[in-house]
């Protein structure tokens, strides 16, 4: 099981050691009889929820009325590329319900300092409940800070809660979730790999990988960044100093990217936790956020939230991403941390180049797994004969989740593009339609396609014997990884 940016396991006490090992036993026996049980070997679609050709369009007041609804559908269309968007709007439909949020404001984050910036000002001014939910938290640097930041507002009696992952916290100290605890924060740990931590909430193979931040009703953001000390510095792509000193490639500088909302799909972002937070038994309320938001500017951004949970009939995301990309028109955009989604995935891809798409890939030329890397490579033979364009990040480590497909469906998020993400994790995407943002996604993604490097299919034809063989075995684990 991939972790994502773990650090060197502390050293245990003489003492703890037989206790360790067995644990390691009996952990590996676990994982044995579970991957046995994993689910097929292609993720599944999800199934239609309520039927063909459904919309329901949310606002601040509620469900809106058929006219409300078709206003904001014409002026969504005025944006440009109308048909476009109506076309991936009955796409969204045809798997069933296309439940929308709109008068939302949106703003891209991009890399750890911008991002840390906006949710540590959001989290100061707080008046009610912040709601943190993250795989990764650690106990140093930036990360720190957050949990520092955090214990000031619990004194200053805001209601916080926070869930983390057990595995990709793992090497987290308890001692830091205990300072959290006894300073009035309310923590819970994803289901615990110790079965005694909370018994009935084992699920070993069944990982929370969403990254949410929901502060009152006023703002919540989301995407892929953790956490983690490793966003202390910008990209080596967008930052405008140079690295800390002594910083090593793979530990500093990740490129990723957020998402900040504000509006009606706040409250929707708030409901997820709130769902986690009740299946996972975790410990004390939530509390209640202030009875209304701060007055706030409308928006004009119309939003669709994707939570995926292995539990379910097939995931959410990957069907949506499967049906956006088979009705593309004119270009797929898609930058990701993790590549390796199997046959059906990449064969849409395929499909979409062969019928004249412009499909283009920003991916990672190094990874803190290297497995999953060359999992992905495997496939760029089958992309690049089909006239997919392959681009590889090396000066910063990819780890962003995005995709924007035909200028008007965009997306940010936790999901990768991997086994692990469809079949074992919870995870957490939105999709923002229309041209404006959509504007602004490609914006940033041919910023990275410039500063990453192309790879060719004459090039690739001539890699070595060890990559071959990496990729082999990539392949072979891909359903593991």
């Amino acid at each position: 099981m991939r972790h994502e940016d773990l650090d060197p396991p502390r050293p245990l006490p003489p003492a703890r050691w037989w206790f360790a090992w067995a644990w390691l036993c009996a952990l590996t026996l676990y994982l044995l009889a579970g991957c046995t049980s994993l689910p097929p070997r292609e993720p599944q679609l999800a199934q239609a929820g309520g039927g063909p050709g459904l919309v329901t369009v949310r606002g601040a007041d509620g469900v809106l009325s058929k006219e409300e609804k078709r206003q904001t559908l014409r002026e969504l269309s005025q944006e440009g590329r109308h048909e476009l968007l109506r076309h991936h709007l009955r796409t969204l439909t045809q798997s069933g319900d296309a439940d929308l949020y709109r008068g939302n404001r949106t703003r891209l984050l991009v890399d750890g300092p911008a991002t840390f910036g906006a949710m540590k000002a959001a989290i100061a001014q707080a008046r009610g409940r912040i709601l943190l939910e993250s795989y990764i938290f650690e106990d140093q640097g930036v990360a720190a800070e957050v949990a520092d930041l955090l214990l000031r507002r619990a004194a200053d009696g805001v209601k916080v809660a926070v869930i983390y992952d057990a595995v990709g916290s793992i090497t987290t100290p308890v001692a830091f979730f205990q300072r959290l605890k006894d300073g009035g924060v309310a923590v819970c740990e994803f289901n615990p790999i110790n079965p005694v931590r909370r018994p009935g909430y084992w699920g070993i193979t069944h990982r929370d990988h969403r990254k949410l931040l929901v502060v009152d009703q006023q703002v919540a953001f989301t995407g892929g960044i953790n956490i983690s000390r490793v966003y202390g510095s910008g990209s080596a792509s967008w930052r405008r100093s140079a690295p800390p000193a002594g910083a090593s490639p793979i530990d500093d500088g990740w490129r990723d990217t957020q998402i900040e909302l504000r509006g009606p799909v706040v409250p929707a972002l708030a409901k997820v936790f709130e769902t986690t937070w009740r299946e996972q038994g975790c410990p004390g309320g939530l509390g209640e956020p202030p009875d209304k938001p701060l007055a706030a500017e409308p928006g004009e951004r119309v939003v669709k939230v994707l939570a995926s949970d292995p539990r379910d009939d097939g995931n959410r995301i990957y069907t949506a991403l499967v049906a956006a990309i088979d009705a593309a028109q004119v270009e797929v955009h898609i930058s990701m941390a993790y590549f390796a989604p199997g046959e059906v995935f990449v064969q849409a891809l395929c499909d979409a180049a062969r019928r004249g798409v412009s499909v283009e890939l920003v991916l990672p030329g190094r990874s803190d797994s290297s497995l999953v890397l060359h999992a992905g490579r495997s496939y760029y033979t089958q992309l690049l004969q089909a006239g997919v364009r392959i681009f590889e990040m090396d000066q910063a480590v990819m780890h962003a989740k995005t995709a924007v497909i035909d200028g008007v469906f965009s997306t940010v998020g936790s999901s990768n593009l991997d086994w692990i993400s469809f079949v074992a994790n919870n995870e957490l995407n939105v999709i923002v339609l229309g041209e404006e943002f959509g504007g602004q996604m490609n914006a940033l993604f041919e910023r990275d396609r410039q500063a990453s490097r192309a790879v060719t299919l004459e090039a690739w034809e001539r890699r070595g014997l060890g990559g071959r063989l990496m990729e082999g075995v990539g392949r072979l684990l891909e359903r593991w990884l």
